[in-house]
């Protein structure tokens, strides 16, 4: 990954996150807790949700690994007290990161695919960049540099997505299982939070997640470069 990918990497990452972790926010005053509103959490400002690790230091590591860059930030805090169904609205707060980075992802796409009309250009210096070297060419390209943001954008949101989507917790796909489960399945499944991380970790490691995410890559390049 050549030096302008990942600064357009690092910087749609850190957009991606805050909108995911202001999502959980949001959806938790919805459901009756204002606790990450009192905090400031409900908020497009990447300082409030920045996490060392998830944050920065994972994606510096996906980034050296050839990999491309995703991971998380401060968990939003939810007062399960305040939630008129805890465990339906858990369900509800936990998909409401997720179900934000697809929006996005999505929005990104159509706006890509309506600058590809405006200007022929555009898919021509997509492909140029992202299969060739990844130079920018000399000149003022202001609509297909908007493009490779908004390229970056679909990837980067879909990947964070799917990601938090894998039903083990802490993640949001472990709330969504969770508040899917019964009561006492729910509780023990809990059981491995603890040990959540360490899990996500070794997935990376062993290149699980790549299985995962390489479809995903070949659906938006496809569409993209059509």
């Amino acid at each position: 990954m050549n030096i302008i990918s990942i600064v357009i990497s690092l910087f749609v990452l850190l957009l991606a996150i805050t909108i995911h972790e202001a999502a959980h926010g949001w959806a938790a005053l919805k459901m009756g807790d204002p606790t990450a509103y009192s905090l400031g959490r409900i908020t497009l400002n990447p300082l409030a949700h920045i996490d060392p690790i998830g944050t920065i230091l994972l994606p510096l590591m996906l980034i050296f690994m050839g990999a491309p860059p995703f991971g998380w930030a401060k968990p939003v805090p939810v007062n399960p007290l305040n939630l008129r169904n805890p465990r339906r609205d858990n369900l509800w707060i936990s998909a409401a990161g997720p179900l934000s980075n697809f929006t996005v992802a999505a929005f990104a796409l159509v706006v890509i695919v309506i600058l590809k009309i405006l200007s022929p250009n555009v898919s021509y210096f997509l492909k140029s960049f992202l299969l060739g070297r990844g130079a920018l060419p000399s000149g003022f390209y202001p609509l297909e540099g908007l493009a490779l943001i908004l390229f970056y954008g679909v990837l980067i949101n879909t990947y964070l997505a799917v990601f938090n989507l894998i039903p083990i917790p802490p993640l949001d796909g472990g709330g969504v299982l969770m508040g899917l489960l019964s009561e006492e399945a729910a509780e023990k499944y809990d059981r491995i939070r603890p040990f959540g991380f360490i899990i996500v970790i070794g997935l990376i490691y062993l290149g699980l997640l790549h299985i995962i995410i390489q479809p995903i890559q070949v659906i938006i390049y496809s569409i993209i470069f059509i």
